[in-house]
């Protein structure tokens, strides 16, 4: 039976996710139901379903988007064709694209134009790496492991640069760029770490969580990258660690003789979700709530064209 629930902080909204949640909430207020929204705004279904619920119409391409209507880009990032087919609509375009990622977009094209060939790291499929390779197709070759490092060929070991996507783990990241420095010793990286501050934080927060938790929820949905880092972390750093939407999908077998339960949540993950768990975790019998405290975050993000106005 818990005992105590011990919450890590920085935990949840990053502020790229902040910042995307608030634009879709805008537009709604400023141009009224239905804007549409180009993949999910963030990976979490609970937002999701909250910003449908408010008049969101969530859709696979712009292309499914009528003729002149409203289209938010999500926080991930697109490819330079989506701004094309959306203007070939005369769809209004806002875009919710995180500026940490727009950041990755900027360097991919400078690497490109110099004509280096750039070694991306991250997860086959995953729509920020969509985006970015989309900005230069012909000169991005992706890498998803240190394995995938040993062998990875280029044309000219002297023209090779390494991007990342935003949300990877820092540790396994670093893991990949060891392999890639050791083959190719002139290889160019990019001007700032490419992994998130928030995806950093929450990573070394979930590391001291788990020197002090005996099992850890991380709330997140399952195709959040960062929130399945924090997963990831948890059980490399020797706790056992479970993914979890909502506190519906606790099991109870998980707290079975463990006195301390560790929480946080990913960059996507609002608060009222924690909420939710605590809440759960008392009523199995958890009496003592704690915040563990590594660091402070005070980033903030401009809201993008289109939903600058003022809204009552």
């Amino acid at each position: 039976m818990p005992k105590r629930i011990l919450l890590a902080w920085p935990r949840g909204y990053c502020a790229g996710v902040e910042r995307a949640v608030d634009t879709v909430e805008r537009a709604l207020r400023i141009y009224g139901p239905p804007v549409y929204v180009r993949k999910q705004i963030v990976h979490n279904i609970h937002v999701v379903h909250d910003l449908e619920a408010k008049g969101a119409v969530f859709v696979e391409e712009e292309t499914e988007v009528p003729p002149a209507g409203v289209v938010i880009l999500s926080a991930h990032g697109v490819a330079p064709d989506v701004y094309a087919n959306s203007a070939a609509r005369g769809l209004s375009i806002i875009d919710a694209t995180c500026p940490l990622v727009t950041k990755v977009h900027l360097e991919a094209k400078r690497f490109a134009r110099d004509g280096y060939t750039i070694l991306l790291i991250g997860h086959e499929g995953h729509e920020e790496v969509v985006g970015t390779s989309g900005e230069a197709p012909e000169s991005v070759i992706l890498v998803g492991s240190p394995e995938e490092a040993e062998t990875v060929e280029v044309p000219d070991s002297h023209r090779v640069a390494y991007l990342s996507q935003t949300t990877l783990s820092v540790d396994e990241t670093n893991a990949v760029i060891d392999v890639l420095r050791r083959r190719f010793p002139n290889i160019e990286a990019p001007p700032r770490d490419d992994i998130c501050y928030a995806t950093q934080n929450r990573q070394e927060a979930v590391k001291e969580l788990a020197t002090k938790s005996d099992v850890i929820l991380v709330i997140g949905s399952d195709n959040s990258s960062n929130s399945k880092r924090l997963v990831e972390v948890a059980t490399a750093a020797g706790t056992p660690a479970f993914l979890i939407d909502d506190e519906t999908e606790i099991e109870p077998e998980w707290l079975d003789g463990h006195e301390t339960v560790g929480v946080t949540s990913g960059a996507s993950a609002p608060e009222w979700l924690v909420e939710r768990v605590v809440e759960y975790l008392k009523t199995a019998g958890a009496a003592e709530v704690e915040q563990l405290h590594t660091v402070d975050e005070q980033m903030r993000f401009s809201l993008p064209a289109g939903v600058r106005a003022s809204v009552s």
